[in-house]
């Protein structure tokens, strides 16, 4: 059900009107207009970061003081951004009742901040705090301060609740994501090729169910030959703006 000759962006319009159950998922890409880099690409946390050294839970169980030298710089960056227009755009489309849910693989909560109230974090977020030794949780605002280490009342360094390389995706998250991937009519990918597992499944899985799948993307992705029905390229915040519009005026 590729766009082919027609406009794609009405086309997705039609989708989303007369389905109006869509799911977004989102990636880091959506957030790059809050002033949150991503973590590929030569501006990346991983250009400054090698992964391996620093965003294992290996790495952290072993040496957390150095891990927290990049949690640091997370935590501040995420922790000073705001919702961008297409943060806004995704809340909106929830109160309209086109968007039922967003899964975000994202960790800095502007989803929640924009006014999403259905907000799967697949990943964690950043402004909790938990304890690797007794389990104890903490908000971060309390217990981290810049360049700071964070400890928990038994002494223990403090682990950002976020999934690091070599955890498992929290249970429950996975299981509501999928769900959602399988019952969705539309499913909206933006700012993610989904290539790192197991996010990567959520297209498949709805479009095995038989979901439309709408990318928007500023390039083609792995995605856009395999698995996308309509694909959008540019600007998240400017498409969405422009969904929205359509929606409400299809006459525009």
């Amino acid at each position: 059900m590729r766009a082919g000759g027609s406009d794609p962006i009405r086309e997705a319009v039609r989708l989303l009107a007369e389905r109006r159950n869509a799911v977004a998922l989102t990636g880091a890409g959506i957030s790059v207009e809050s002033g949150i880099p991503s973590f590929r690409g030569a501006q990346g946390m991983w250009a400054k970061y090698d992964p391996m050294e620093y965003a294992t839970l290996h790495a952290f169980m072993r040496s957390p003081r150095k891990v927290w030298a990049m949690l640091s710089e997370m935590v501040s960056v995420c922790g000073g951004a705001a919702p961008n227009a297409a943060h806004k755009g995704l809340a909106a489309l929830e109160e309209t009742g086109v968007v039922r849910a967003v899964i975000t693989q994202n960790v800095d909560g502007l989803h929640q901040a924009a006014g999403s109230r259905r907000v799967i974090e697949y990943h964690g977020n950043l402004d909790v705090l938990i304890c690797v030794s007794c389990w104890k949780r903490y908000p971060t605002r309390e217990r981290w301060t810049p360049g700071g280490v964070p400890l928990c009342d038994c002494g223990e360094i403090l682990k950002p609740n976020v999934v690091l390389f070599g955890e498992p995706i929290p249970w429950l998250a996975q299981e509501q994501a999928e769900e959602e991937a399988r019952t969705c009519g539309v499913l909206l990918v933006i700012g993610t090729s989904a290539q790192v597992s197991p996010a990567c499944d959520i297209p498949r899985i709805a479009k095995e169910s038989g979901a439309a799948v709408v990318e928007i993307n500023p390039e083609p992705t792995s995605l856009t030959a395999s698995v996308t029905d309509i694909q959008l390229q540019g600007n998240a915040s400017a498409l969405i703006a422009r969904l929205i519009e359509l929606l409400l005026d299809p006459a525009v």
